[in-house]
């Protein structure tokens, strides 16, 4: 395998395997991928869609570099459908508006809450810290073609995926447990500044607003909520549905927590208020509560699957911070240049999309 598509990291599901390559500051970016039937078709208008919904934009959350984010198939797809040729599927997006300069030719003081310090340590000379390089958030992009993909096909399937800002900082919105989430009309939110409630977004800016004036940065939180899945898909314990969503969701760098249906809530009720009650509709069998997220023992009970990850503010800030130059190892003062984001959580949610998508197609 050449350099350009060396992979950084590996995913190998029951079905799906993946992996990323490329790094914030390289020539490209991408993914190589097998697993997806040959013969499924994608809708390129519908994926390049998907992808300006994680791209940089005008928006006051958004970082100032405006990557155009084009996906290139390289191998694997002919005329708009998978066709393996004893190759796996290879899709790149080209790095076309990088500032290296921005970055110095070489780290010395290692950057409070970025992987400096522990890339270091692992890489030694080979680390790139240019744009976060292998850590950097860029490196979504690539997962967001195959989640776009996978997307498509459960939806054929009648499986729909939506993600939404639930908070941002302090400012709270709506969330899959205020909703019912099996008839709720997702087509009404906004796709790039996706809200249960559009009445919750000037709050949320204005939190953006302050941190960012402030040379700070802010957190969120994410919910996702994924209806059609059929009872029974999943399997138990290290496959559980739990699982292979968590191993995806924390390949999302930023994402610092999860929790599925009521998640931490659950630990401080009884186990009558935690339990969903069973009952039947129309010969089909349903909870009436959905404390759970839609999992019993790691597999789908038919009900709307939930869960909900936290992601840490950008660590990317303009206030001046401790560190350590590890050349001279003394301490000093840092203050960190660039283009950054004030909150990197609504860029994220096509990303956690992306991630329920694959676990959910590889699950079934």
């Amino acid at each position: 395998m050449s350099d350009e598509i060396k992979p950084v990291s590996i995913f190998s599901g029951s079905k799906i395997w993946f992996s990323i390559f490329g790094a914030s500051h390289a020539k490209e970016i991408g993914v190589c991928f097998s697993g997806i039937e040959k013969g499924t078709t994608i809708d390129a208008e519908e994926l390049n869609f998907f992808m300006k919904r994680r791209a940089a934009n005008d928006s006051v959350f958004s970082t100032t570099r405006r990557e155009p984010d084009d996906v290139i198939f390289k191998s694997g797809v002919k005329n708009g459908a998978i066709a393996y040729n004893k190759k796996p599927v290879i899709a790149v997006i080209e790095n076309k508006v990088q500032k290296s300069a921005d970055y110095g030719e070489e780290l010395t003081v290692i950057r409070p809450g970025h992987a400096d310090y522990v890339g270091r340590i692992k890489f030694g000379k080979d680390y790139d810290h240019r744009g976060g390089g292998v850590f950097s958030g860029r490196m979504t992009a690539p997962l967001c073609i195959l989640g776009g993909i996978a997307k498509q096909i459960l939806e054929k399937r009648g499986i729909k995926v939506h993600a939404f800002i639930e908070s941002v900082g302090n400012a709270k919105g709506k969330t899959y447990g205020d909703i019912d989430a099996e008839t709720f009309d997702f087509s009404q939110v906004d796709p790039f500044f996706p809200l249960i409630d559009n009445g919750d977004r000037e709050k949320m800016e204005n939190e953006v607003k302050t941190a960012r004036e402030s040379g700070d940065s802010v957190g969120g939180r994410i919910g996702c909520v994924i209806t059609g899945v059929p009872a029974g898909t999943g399997n138990v314990m290290f496959d559980s549905l739990e699982s292979t969503v968590s191993r995806l969701a924390f390949g999302v760098p930023a994402v610092k927590g999860i929790e599925f249906g009521e998640g931490f809530a659950l630990a401080e009720m009884r186990g009558s208020n935690a339990n969903d009650p069973f009952y039947l509709k129309d010969g089909i069998i349903k909870t009436k509560t959905n404390n759970n997220g839609g999992i019993n023992g790691g597999i789908a009970n038919g009900m709307p699957i939930t869960f909900s990850v936290a992601v840490k503010p950008t660590p990317s800030i303009f206030k001046e911070q401790d560190s350590v130059d590890v050349k001279t190892m003394k301490e000093v003062k840092l203050k960190i240049k660039g283009r950054h984001d004030a909150c990197i959580a609504l860029r994220a949610v096509p990303v956690i999309e992306s991630v329920a998508a694959i676990a959910v197609l590889d699950s079934l």
